[in-house]
């Protein structure tokens, strides 16, 4: 099972994903894609940051994540 929602945040395109594990439980995702206008696009992508007992509590965490890596590395 594959789930994604793409949201915009300070110049990103935020894109949690999670994935569920054969014991049932889910591990958030992320990709992060920049595109600057003197560059090429930036993609960034992270997996398992951490692990949860539903679809929605992954997607939550993964969307948190990425706004708090954004806020600290611009």
């Amino acid at each position: 099972m594959e789930n994604s929602l793409i949201t915009h945040y300070r110049g990103y395109a935020i894109a949690p994903s999670v994935h569920r594990l054969p014991d049932g439980c889910f591990s958030s995702n992320l990709t992060l894609r920049r595109s600057d206008i003197r560059s090429d696009s930036t993609s960034y992508d992270f997996y398992s940051l951490e692990y949860f007992g539903t679809e929605e509590a992954a997607l939550r965490y993964s969307d948190g994540w990425a706004r708090e890596w954004i806020d600290t590395r611009g």
